[in-house]
């Protein structure tokens, strides 16, 4: 499953469970629909808490979706992930899609205001507390 919101500094995407290459193909469609016109620069917030690991063929589009948010105007990004496995599989796919520098990573578990510091990162650049974040 996946969400797409507009919200006040960007997105906000939402992926969980099982996520399919058909799945994340409609995700990708959305999003460039949601990304047409005209973009200042913006931020993107993703919660990938519940998110199992993606299978090899959804990769690719996933790589695919993070390079067009960066082209349409995505200047900062936080991921708030449960687990490391999905942490270190995104983290390899930001660098994929050139995304990497700009991107943070939030172990939820360890952080229970994680929503304020990835919007502090995302909107204003402040950087994320090194203990409360995947290494």
């Amino acid at each position: 499953m996946y969400k797409i919101e507009k919200i006040d500094l960007g997105f906000h995407l939402t992926f969980g469970g099982e996520m399919t290459k058909a799945e994340l193909e409609r995700w990708y469609e959305e999003s460039k629909q949601a990304l047409t016109g005209p973009q200042a620069p913006f931020g993107v917030i993703i919660d990938m808490r519940t998110l199992a690991p993606l299978p090899v063929e959804a990769q690719q589009v996933m790589v695919q979706g993070q390079a067009m948010y960066r082209s349409r105007g995505m200047q900062r990004s936080c991921v708030i992930l449960h687990d490391a496995i999905t942490t270190i599989q995104f983290m390899r796919l930001a660098k994929h899609s050139g995304i990497f520098k700009n991107e943070r990573y939030i172990d939820a578990s360890a952080h229970k205001d994680w929503l304020r510091e990835a919007r502090n990162w995302v909107e204003h650049a402040v950087p994320l507390p090194q203990r409360e974040v995947f290494s």
